[in-house]
């Protein structure tokens, strides 16, 4: 209990850390806004993916099509109904929940790779859809939406990105620690075993799916109402892998541990794209690296390390007992 405590203290920390760093040079600046501006983003999205990822065991290949689902709904209802781009970021999420829940009764009956495969499929057919719809979406040309704000800073869309950031994780973790979570757990662990423990997988995976999918829809939103301009690329399967390479750098099955991560990864990616403007992927070249350093030496990626470094902080005080020790989840 006390680790626990501590680690949430800890979390609050990074919480506050994050809330100031807007006012801390360099990122005082427009540029360096935008930056964290696209870490609190990426990070909503790596929390969202490793619901179904690290709990579920089950790889959404097609996760950037429904986060452009999302997007694209929104941005269609504002430009088309002049629905408020808020009402409408709400549509976006229940719309790809909708179209999670449609995917996940198809594709979770399947098992491994096989559930990925298809869930990368429908991501392809739904990029394929708004490509060739052109008199909604405008296709490649892009949808032109209107901003969230009427404030053209980045700061103000820091702080509404950080808001569902902070959503996104207290519900999903309130999700796991219920017992949806412990079901979830018993079937990414041995489905077999969970099914003979009375547990209905295909119902707990699909509600899984969907939960994961609406939050993806809804976070889309914003980036279509910050951005201001949308076209297909936005769901291409390269979004999916930083996303996964985010969340499994973070620590699969953690929520926490993609949160934290995603800040310095995303800011060192902008600087690397700076850097090396006319190497276009390169960023893509340092997820790939990592990944392998961490499936190498720490499978369980940043939120292992950082229980290690609880269990040794343990062990070196003689004062704490045995019943200190940190949760394996």
């Amino acid at each position: 209990m006390l680790v626990r405590h501590r680690r949430r203290i800890a979390l609050l920390g990074v919480l506050v850390v994050a809330l100031v760093l807007p006012y801390i040079p360099p990122f005082t600046g427009e540029d360096y806004r935008r930056w964290l501006v696209g870490a609190a983003f990426m990070a909503a999205q790596a929390v969202a993916f490793d619901f179904t990822a690290g709990y579920i065991n089950i790889v959404n290949f097609g996760f950037a099509a429904f986060v452009g689902l999302g997007a694209y709904t929104s941005g269609i209802l504002a430009v088309d109904f002049g629905i408020s781009p808020w009402i409408g970021m709400v549509a976006g999420g229940t719309v790809s929940g909708f179209v999670g829940l449609l995917t996940g009764a198809l594709t979770l009956r399947l098992r491994g790779i096989y559930a990925a495969v298809m869930a990368w499929f429908v991501g392809l057919a739904l990029m394929g859809l708004i490509r060739n719809v052109p008199d909604i979406t405008r296709g490649s040309l892009g949808l032109a939406v209107p901003s969230l704000l009427e404030s053209s800073e980045n700061l103000p869309y820091y702080y509404v990105i950080m808001a569902m950031l902070i959503v996104t994780f207290a519900v999903l973790a309130w999700v796991i620690r219920s017992r949806y979570g412990l079901a979830f757990r018993a079937i990414g662990q041995n489905l077999a075993a969970a099914r003979a423990s009375g547990i209905n997988p295909t119902r707990y995976l699909v509600i899984n799916f969907v939960l994961s999918c609406a939050f993806a829809g809804w976070i889309g939103g914003f980036y279509a109402h910050y951005y201001g301009i949308l076209t297909p690329d936005v769901m291409l399967t390269s979004h999916t892998v930083e996303v996964l390479a985010i969340a499994y750098i973070g620590g699969r099955g953690s929520l926490w541990g993609a949160a934290v991560i995603a800040f310095p990864l995303s800011i060192g990616v902008e600087f690397l794209k700076v850097q090396f403007s006319t190497l276009p992927g390169v960023h893509l070249v340092l997820y790939g690296l990592l990944l392998i350093v961490v499936m190498i030496y720490k499978p369980g990626g940043f939120a292992a390390v950082v229980r290690g470094l609880e269990s040794w902080l343990i062990r070196s005080r003689p004062g704490d007992t045995a019943t200190e020790a940190p949760p394996a989840s």
